[in-house]
């Protein structure tokens, strides 16, 4: 299988490089804005600075790009035949409208987060969202990233909270307080609470709480190694093999029966 990285020479290509190596299939080369500043492995690959150029010579396309390229790489992609592996987070309803399109063309697996340990807390949150009533339960979300991470909260984050929500029926916009500072009053009742912690070099951890009067129940997960998002993603790009066209996540890729 012929793989391409988009944004090869980021920290998380080099290690993309690497798992594709591991897992017996082909790096077919990357995207880039300078292929001449190109360093370590990704210099040793072919390297382009359209998406459209590294979908001619790939299979799949492993995406952790940024969320202003959704658009114009959905455009690039769509009618080339190429799978597209997407772990972009922050999307606005504008690039998630150009994901659910392009997926009516080609096979495309979003996920927020690769990690199969990240994918199950997810799945039981959205399994205690539904178990737990909101009146009695208060469910809050702790993260924690290096101190270089400049969004917060994580999209991993909002992505479990989407799921909690998704198990209560509301909308995660409703519902979401984040960052409390000075007098905030009492915590709203059936909210979904979100903090956000930065320092040294913590690749991430998360923690989902759900708290009553009487008990509580915390759902936590540590990332030790970035090598974690492109083991998943490698295994993603491997399972849309012959798969047919649609949007797909990471519980398809893990075979999880649908809740």
């Amino acid at each position: 299988m012929r793989i391409g990285i988009a944004g090869i020479t980021g920290r998380v290509g080099q290690l993309l490089i690497e798992e594709v190596r591991a897992a017996g299939a082909t790096v077919a080369g990357g995207t880039t804005r300078a292929p001449e500043q190109a360093t370590g492995l990704a210099a040793e690959v072919p390297l382009f600075t359209s998406m459209s150029a590294l979908a001619e010579k790939c299979d799949v396309v492993i995406d952790f790009t940024h969320a202003d390229t959704v658009v114009s790489s959905a455009r690039a992609l769509v009618g080339t035949g190429v799978a597209w592996v997407l772990g972009t987070t922050g999307l606005s309803a504008a690039q998630l409208g150009a994901l659910q399109e392009a997926s009516g063309d080609m096979t495309v697996v979003h996920a927020a987060n690769f990690s199969p340990g990240v994918t199950l807390v997810q799945r039981l949150a959205r399994m205690m969202g539904q178990a737990l009533p909101a009146e009695t339960y208060d469910a809050e979300i702790v993260e924690m990233h290096h101190r270089q991470k400049v969004d917060a909260p994580s999209g991993t984050a909002l992505a479990i909270g989407q799921a909690v929500a998704l198990g209560r029926g509301v909308a995660l916009e409703d519902v979401r307080e984040s960052g409390r500072d000075g007098l905030t009053g009492p915590r709203q009742t059936g909210a979904i609470g979100f903090a956000a912690l930065r320092g040294g070099q913590i690749v991430g951890e998360h923690d989902v709480l759900f708290t009553s009067a009487d008990e509580q129940i915390t759902l936590s997960h540590r990332s030790f190694n970035r090598r974690i998002y492109a083991t998943g993603a490698v295994r993603a790009a491997l399972w849309t093999k012959g798969r047919e066209a649609g949007l797909y996540n990471m519980e398809d890729v893990l075979g999880l029966p649908p809740l």
